[in-house]
C-alpha cells in the first residue's frame, strides 16, 4: 500500500463534474483507492472554501467525500511549516499552499503526490501530476 499526499487541484477536480481534470482526477483516486491517502489541513482547507460558499449542504458533501475515501488529514506541524518555508524561501514562484503539501509529503515520507499542477514535478521526484484523459 503506498502513502499518497493528495494536492487540492486533485480533490476539487474528483468532486467538480465541472473540472477540465474531473475524469483524469476520478481516475487517479480510483487507482488509489486502496491506498493510505492524506490531505494535508492546508489542502483541507483549500477544498472546503467553495463548498462554504456554496452553503452546509456542499460542505457536507465534502466532509462525506473525505470520510468515504479515508483520506486522513495531516496536521501542518511546526516541521512542515519551517520545510514549506524553507522550499517557498528558495523557488519564489512556489506558492505557500504547495510548498505546504511537498513539505508534508516530505515530512511523511510519503510515496506519491498527487497533483493537477505540472509546474510542482520540477520539484520533487514524488509529485505524479494528473493530467486530462
Amino acid at each position: 500500500m503506498a502513502l499518497v499526499v493528495l494536492d487540492a487541484s486533485v480533490v476539487i477536480g474528483f468532486l467538480d463534474p465541472e473540472d477540465a481534470l474531473h475524469d483524469a482526477c476520478v481516475a487517479a483516486l480510483t487507482d488509489h483507492q486502496q491506498d493510505d491517502l492524506v490531505a494535508p489541513a492546508s489542502v483541507y482547507a483549500e477544498i472546503l472554501v467553495a463548498p462554504y460558499r456554496a452553503g452546509l449542504e456542499a460542505v457536507s458533501g465534502v466532509e462525506d467525500f473525505i470520510s468515504d475515501f479515508g483520506i486522513r488529514i495531516e496536521p501542518i506541524s511546526a516541521s512542515i511549516a519551517r520545510i514549506g518555508a524553507c522550499l517557498r524561501s528558495e523557488r519564489t514562484s512556489l506558492r505557500l499552499p504547495d510548498a505546504l503539501v511537498l513539505a508534508c509529503a516530505d515530512e511523511i515520507e510519503a510515496d506519491v503526490v498527487l497533483t493537477g499542477d505540472e509546474s510542482l514535478a520540477k520539484l520533487s521526484k514524488r509529485v505524479a501530476v494528473v493530467s486530462e484523459l
